[in-house]
């Protein structure tokens, strides 16, 4: 079961392999900014990646798309399209 822990002073949570990124935090009772209800459209969900990038999915067209469009920087991810595969470290932040 991977676990999420956080730059700043959150207790890290366990999450099922696989599950989405933005709705884990959010189950999680922890803040995530969107104004498009998790439908790949806003980018406002970017979390920044500290370490653990290659457990995450792979970015999908929507992400790719949103991350050229918006400039975001690559150790950015938008949460709402992104997977959780293993172990990572985040840090909420604007990219």
């Amino acid at each position: 079961m991977p676990t999420i822990r956080f730059k700043k002073n959150i207790p890290e949570i366990h999450v099922e392999e696989g599950a989405n990124l933005m709705k884990s935090l959010l189950a999680a009772g922890l803040p995530v900014a969107s104004s498009c209800n998790s439908d790949g459209v806003c980018a406002k969900c970017g979390i920044r990646i500290i370490e653990g990038m290659e457990h995450l999915s792979e970015p999908n067209s929507t992400e790719l798309f949103l991350k050229e469009k918006n400039n975001i920087r690559k150790e950015f991810r938008i949460s709402c399209q992104t997977q959780v595969l293993g172990d990572i470290l985040i840090d909420a932040g604007y990219w």
